[in-house]
């Protein structure tokens, strides 16, 4: 496609560089240094975008961050897919590939339009809250549908191939904005000697000067720019960083930037390169110098493309050589925007008029729009945008802007470009992210920055929107941002620049229509949102006066952009129909960040193995090697079942279980916490951490214990060994391992500081061989010098030897109910005592087994996991534990009190039985509800839960453990299981020992 909007000549970019990129599958042709919002303007390209709620087509608006509507996906593989990047913001490259997010099935041709245009009077504010109720039972399709239309973008499906960075600083004086005062700051504080950082957002540093008709020093302003960034960059105490957004200002003046390092070079950041890069700096003193963003006005059709904000034609045509259209209409309340016309003019462009809502405006550059041929209109606004998918022509009025009213009859102009003007916000946000209230000014008119510590505001973000105002307050700023943070100040000679008289701006927001809001075509407010005029007004009626209420109700200022174009001109309509002014209305509030981040920014390095680590075995290549499916428990991969050949998970899992019945089977349970305790208190701390008794336990013995929180609930389990009068070993659960050593170290340090004892995590140290099954005693007596005998090595016995030569402690206990040994070696030897115990094992047909057949073989008889067949809140009794706790106790433990309150006592609370269902064929599922009558009308109440559910090849049927209200008096019950497919399963309450109840096989 040919560059139809492009002039001849201009612009900052290079034309000797073209650049080819794609939208919406159509390949156009852009200039380095173009954005991709100055490209498509280029290029002819009207619709850019369907709007949210109504599906109308939506084109670019302004050219910075507070660009509504082009808000495009970038990327042209899943992996590269970015969502939500403003086309204004994203620079050109070669190869760039964007889309629309919004529009079906393209944004030229939405379906949604159609039905936006026809429904869209029966869609106000919260419509489907109101139209969606009933029936009840179709929400769950509503709902559907709604959030399939709901968001902009999408999340890319597969990984993201770039990286990401964290950079902690330091800085006497941050300077946010580079345009004229950020400029003249800079060079107040880069000269006196302190550490200064200057950053802004656009890709090139220089703000309004990049597109000003005025001349510094009587030469162009881009000169002065050039030679001050020139300056700046040989100052060694000096910082430049363009294309970086300061999105937060924090407590203690710390604030984060968001430097975009490669997304000009292509949609993947070169080798060894992160894409973006996310400053954390700490900040003597803040120069905001963060400017103003034009306001547009609101005024029926406002959001047909061809509508711009009047600034951001000048800057098309100054800074990328782009006129977006033929004929334009100006229609402003201010003498700023008249000079939006004058370059339009100097383009070769039609300007049709210049509509001014002022009665008698006088300024300078008002005489010199009259000099130079221009119509203006004035007393009058452009009240209504008409076309298609594009605008052709407005109406005209003249109004009575305190009267909020239409006094004259309706011209129309035919044109293709509208531009319009209501003033300038000041671009406050970093001022007030900590809480502070922005301050309005009638003479701005808008919301100007407060003071608050550590910052100093400076040129348009004060209101000073003149140049030789900018230029001035930032020199001073940069004076006293040095000299308050140890600097000597210098004087700083700044460009001679004209001051242009201006005639006095009019506080103009809504535009009145000749017909009322609610029946005039749509006033938009917020673009991106949808929010019309009509929409604040029905919020209004409805009984929302809180401007934070407004805000929620008709999701103004919702959208990626904050509302920075919008959220001002809806205060203003709200305060009209209130009846009271801007400043009593107030603003919603300003919270970091200032535009979208990345999660990616958020992360830096802080991701995958940096962030969770990856934590392995002594054993891991041998599982490995073995063809081992994993499962990750508590950062460590366990081997999860061992297939051979094309088995199946529930073959393979089925496989390992009979042999650990039937024969003998080996666990890798290296994983489990172990903590080291020592000291002369040591017995005394168990005592109190415990809910059972430990003074008697004598060395060579081991003993199972529960640990619960201060609210009497089971936090988690293990067994602790006596090794010695004063030294123990606990183990825990894998999960649990750290939270339990942190919960040791808490009560130790905080409430029983006076008793000697110390923790030590040993887990790493040890690996644990779980050695299980008839066949294990003698398969381990072929490798062991320890007598392995039932009247020698009792259950719950430790014993310390050598396992095929190496020093070991084993210990006789079973988490399967089988005859067990866990042979503990110093982790190094692991491997060598594994094959070993393989190598002898051979002729018994020893079979590795993961964590599934664990939970298998545990759940037959009845062995709980913490944190899955417990929640937080299960007491002992709950369990059925009681045997495990010590009521008698000479010293309270930690969870005793809390198990004497009513609610732990009551009869109906959850307790854990077993389940068997009716069909052996059914494996009910983990979750799933329980309830006494299938039949019960809806909503039917449900009792309880599965907790643990699996095939068991020894029972040859499913069975379950679960949580039911009262479970325990409910032995031999029958319950019902609803699923979501329509299937009710059928089960009954049992015990929760489904094989071996008198414990004979694990005490042979």
């Amino acid at each position: 496609m040919k560059q139809v909007n492009r002039l001849a000549d201009g612009g900052r970019i290079d034309r000797k560089r073209p650049l080819s990129f794609r939208f919406n599958g159509k390949t156009l042709q852009g200039f380095a240094g173009d954005t991709l919002a100055s490209a498509l303007l280029a290029n002819g390209v009207d619709i850019v975008n369907r709007s949210f709620k109504y599906g109308r087509p939506r084109g670019i608006v302004a050219a910075g961050a507070e660009e509504p509507n082009a808000v495009v996906q970038l990327g042209s593989t899943e992996a590269s897919q970015v969502p939500n990047v403003r086309a204004t913001q994203q620079a050109l490259y070669d190869g760039l590939v964007a889309s629309s997010t919004n529009g079906w099935p393209s944004a030229e041709r939405d379906l949604m339009g159609g039905v936006g245009k026809m429904l869209g009077r029966f869609m106000p504010p919260g419509f489907y809250y109101k139209t969606f109720m009933k029936p009840a039972s179709m929400w769950m399709t509503w709902e559907k549908y709604i959030r399939k239309g709901a968001g902009l973008g999408r999340s890319p499906k597969e990984r993201d191939p770039d990286s990401y960075d964290h950079l902690n600083q330091h800085c006497d004086v941050l300077i946010v904005g580079a345009g004229p005062a950020g400029l003249a700051a800079a060079l107040a504080a880069g000269r006196s000697g302190v550490r200064v950082i200057l950053v802004d957002e656009q890709e090139e540093m220089g703000g309004s000067l990049l597109d000003s008709r005025e001349p510094l020093n009587g030469r162009d302003a881009a000169r002065w720019v050039a030679e001050t960034l020139a300056e700046l960059a040989k100052l060694a105490n000096v910082q430049l960083l363009p294309r970086t957004t300061a999105t937060g200002r924090h407590d203690h003046n710390f604030v984060t930037l968001l430097e975009r390092r490669t997304d000009h070079l292509g949609e993947t950041a070169p080798a060894r390169q992160a894409r973006l890069r996310l400053h954390r700096v700490r900040v003597g003193r803040v120069v905001l110098a963060s400017g103003a963003h034009e306001r547009p006005l609101v005024y029926a059709g406002n959001d047909i493309p061809g509508n711009f904000v009047a600034g951001a034609i000048s800057t098309y045509l100054h800074r990328y050589g782009v006129a977006p259209g033929q004929r334009l209409v100006l229609s402003t309340s201010n003498d700023r925007a008249y000079c939006t016309a004058l370059d339009w003019l100097d383009a070769g462009r039609e300007v049709v008029a210049i509509v001014d809502a002022r009665d008698n405006p006088d300024g300078e550059r008002v005489a010199q729009a009259r000099a130079r041929g221009i119509r203006i209109i004035s007393g009058s606004a452009v009240i209504e945008a008409q076309g298609g998918s594009r605008v052709n022509r407005v109406r005209v009025a003249r109004i009575d802007s305190a009267g909020f009213r239409v006094v004259d009859r309706v011209d129309s102009l035919e044109c293709d470009t509208v531009a319009s003007s209501g003033g300038y916000s000041p671009v406050i946000h970093l001022a007030v992210h900590t809480g502070a209230r922005p301050v309005w000014r009638d003479d701005v008119p808008g919301f100007v920055a407060p003071q608050v510590d550590g910052v100093i505001s400076a040129g348009a973000v004060t209101g000073a929107l003149a140049t030789v105002d900018a230029l001035r307050d930032g020199a001073a700023a940069g004076r006293q941002a040095a000299s308050e943070t140890g600097g000597q100040p210098v004087e700083v000679a700044l460009p001679e620049v004209a001051n242009h008289r201006e005639s006095a701006a009019l506080a103009l927001y809504q535009v009145p229509h000749d017909q009322p809001t609610s029946r005039a075509p749509k006033q938009f407010v917020d673009m991106q949102n949808d929010v019309t005029a009509a929409s604040i007004e029905v919020a209004i009626r409805e009984g929302f006066e809180s401007i934070e209420h407004i805000k929620r109700y008709t999701v103004m200022g919702f959208g990626t952009d904050q509302g920075k174009l919008g959220n001002i001109n809806g205060m203003a309509i709200a305060a009209r129909c209130l009846g009271r002014s801007i400043p009593e209305v107030g603003t919603t509030v300003f919270r970091p960040n200032y535009t979208p981040v990345a999660f990616g920014a958020v992360v830096g390095r802080h991701c995958g193995g940096l962030f969770d680590p990856e934590r392995h075995t002594a054993l891991h290549q041998w599982h490995l090697d073995r063809g081992a499916e994993f499962e990750e428990v508590g950062q460590w991969k366990r081997p999860w079942y061992f297939p051979q050949g094309t088995e199946t998970m529930e073959q393979a899992v089925a496989r390992e279980c009979r042999a650990v019945r039937n024969g003998v089977g080996i666990l890798d349970a290296s994983t489990l916490g172990k903590i080291d305790i020592q000291g002369p208190d040591a017995r005394t701390f168990l005592e109190r951490i415990y809910t059972n008794k430990w003074a008697k336990l004598g060395f060579g013995r081991v003993r199972y214990g529960l640990m619960c929180k201060d609210d009497g609930m089971v936090m988690d389990d293990g067994t602790t060994s006596c090794l010695g009068d004063n030294h123990f070993l606990m183990t825990t659960s894998t999960g649990g391992a750290a939270a339990v050593l942190e919960w040791l170290e808490l009560w130790h340090q905080t409430e029983w500081p006076d008793l000697q004892v110390f923790f030590t995590s040993v887990t790493d140290h040890w690996a644990t061989l779980s050695l299980s099954g008839p066949e294990s005693r003698r398969l381990l007596g072929e490798l062991c010098d320890i007598d392995l005998s039932r009247e020698a090595f009792k259950f719950m016995d430790w014993r310390e030897g050598t396992v095929a030569g190496v020093p070991a402690r084993v210990f006789r206990i079973s988490f399967t109910g089988e005859l067990s040994y866990e042979i503990n070696v110093q982790a190094n030897y692991a491997r060598h005592v594994w094959e070993a115990l393989f190598e002898r094992g051979e002729k018994y047909g020893l079979t590795p087994y993961g964590t599934e057949t664990m939970h298998v073989l545990r759940a037959e008889k009845g062995f709980i996991i913490a944190g899955q067949d417990t929640d937080g809140s299960m007491t002992p009794e709950d369990l059925g534990m009681q045997w495990c706790v010590g009521y008698d106790k000479a010293f309270s433990w930690v969870g005793k009190r809390a198990l004497s309150r009513a609610d732990t006592r009551r009869k109906d609370r959850k307790q854990l039985v077993g389940l068997r269902p009716k069909d052996p064929r059914v494996i009910l599922e983990e979750g799933a509800q329980i309830v006494l009558e299938p039949n019960h009308p809806i909503p039917v109440p449900m009792v309880g839960h599965v907790t643990s559910s699996y095939y068991s090849p020894s029972l040859d049927s499913g069975f379950a453990l679960a949580v039911v209200k009262d479970g325990h008096q409910k032995m031999g019950h029958t319950v019902w299981l609803p699923m979501a497919d329509g299937q009710i399963h059928e089960a009954e309450i049992v015990s929760t020992v489904f094989l071996d109840p008198k414990g004979e096989r694990q005490n042979v």
